[in-house]
């Protein structure tokens, strides 16, 4: 560890966050599309207040609330009242740690879309979600998140990886100092592993230590944003299906000695404790990922419209899953011990110019391109 008590905090470092989406009714969201849409069918179908029932209406949005469009996708801005016509084709999303669901891309059902926070999701774009986890570890995904309470600091101001949401002139100010030029991911990557309570990311000036850090990182992001190559444990540790899965898995539980995931009968393994026992937000990553697969929505409710069986896709997403915790596992106690020395404190930062950061750099970007509508099919001027 180092003294951290002049250590930048990160809200100076990546001074650009937003608050994360708030959905304001769970039933946008599923782990399978066949859902959505049949959940949307079943809205549209609806009449009066049978579909207002059905929308379950908060003081943000109503069926008769006026929106824009989303940046990026196609769902409608006419009253929701009116609404007619398919399903806006469903986005993958971060539904809560490590759980990608989709997500009906239409504004008229979301509380706070965060619009700014989807101008600028694309292929490049890294966002760092904040974490209630004492130690302030972070949350790195190439797909946009859904939950809270965390602030989201995307990694580009701008789409198309342009304009790094850094304080400026730091990348420039830590190229001096390690004789080395460091990329926008290569500083998430370090901020990974040398984040601090707070959050807090102590630099330094150490070029040898940066670039053990940096990989320490990147090697986390990799698994983080599974992007590239699929990440796969060593033959003889790679997780299987040894007993076939029931077609409705009601329980889950872990075999320590057979290192055994069972969902009912079913049995997956091997299966490390490590990615049995990670947590996120206080709560076990895999059970959660379950429990949103199984749970039962209240009857006449939009949410109660799930799939009738276990659905083939998410075997699969689960054997990933198991994997990336498993070798996150691996790698979170390298990231307890790392230490970092020869600091770049907040006062040399200060010293150099790099901060305070301008007013300006702790808003979006002022001017994107593309046309967005705005309700009722009006051009929305940015």
């Amino acid at each position: 560890m180092t003294h951290d008590d002049d250590a930048p905090p990160l809200a100076d470092l990546m001074p650009w966050s937003v608050a994360p989406p708030r959905l304001g009714r769970g039933w946008p969201t599923a782990p399978d599309v066949t859902s959505l849409k049949a959940r949307w069918d079943a809205l549209l179908k609806a009449g009066g207040p049978d579909r207002e029932a059905l929308f379950e209406p908060t003081r943000s949005r109503t069926l008769h609330t006026p929106v824009g469009q989303l940046p990026g996708v196609t769902g409608g801005t006419g009253r929701l009242v009116r609404a007619s016509g398919p399903c806006p084709e469903p986005v993958r999303v971060l539904r809560a740690p490590f759980d990608e669901q989709w997500l009906i891309p239409d504004h008229r059902l979301i509380d706070a879309a965060r619009p700014e926070l989807w101008r600028v999701a694309d292929a490049r774009q890294v966002f760092v979600v904040e974490t209630p986890d004492p130690s302030g570890a972070l949350l790195a995904t190439s797909l946009l998140p859904v939950f809270g309470p965390g602030r989201v600091r995307p990694l580009h101001r701008r789409p198309g990886g342009a304009e790094p949401n850094l304080a400026p002139g730091l990348l420039d100010h830590l190229a001096a100092q390690l004789g080395l030029r460091p990329d926008p991911l290569d500083f998430l990557a370090w901020a990974w592993a040398a984040v601090r309570p707070g959050p807090v990311v102590p630099l330094t000036s150490d070029a040898a230590l940066w670039e053990r850090g940096v990989a320490l990182g990147r090697r986390a992001l990799w698994l983080m944003r599974r992007d590239g190559e699929r990440p796969r444990l060593p033959g003889g540790r790679r997780p299987y299906v040894r007993a076939p899965l029931p077609p409705r898995p009601l329980t889950l539980r872990y075999d320590p000695d057979e290192e055994a995931l069972y969902l009912d009968e079913g049995r997956v393994s091997p299966v490390p404790p490590g990615a049995w026992e990670f947590e996120a937000g206080g709560e076990r990553v895999l059970e959660r990922w379950f429990a949103a697969r199984t749970a039962e929505g209240e009857p006449g409710t939009l949410a109660s419209i799930r799939p009738a069986a276990w659905r083939p896709e998410w075997t699969s997403e689960l054997l990933e899953l198991i994997t990336v915790l498993a070798l996150l596992a691996e790698v979170l106690p390298r990231r307890a011990e790392f230490t970092v020395t020869a600091p770049l404190t907040a006062t040399e930062l200060c010293e150099a110019g790099v901060l305070p950061v301008p007013r300006s750099a702790r808003g979006p970007a002022s001017v994107l391109e593309g046309r967005e509508e705005g309700p009722e099919g009006q051009l929305a001027l940015l």
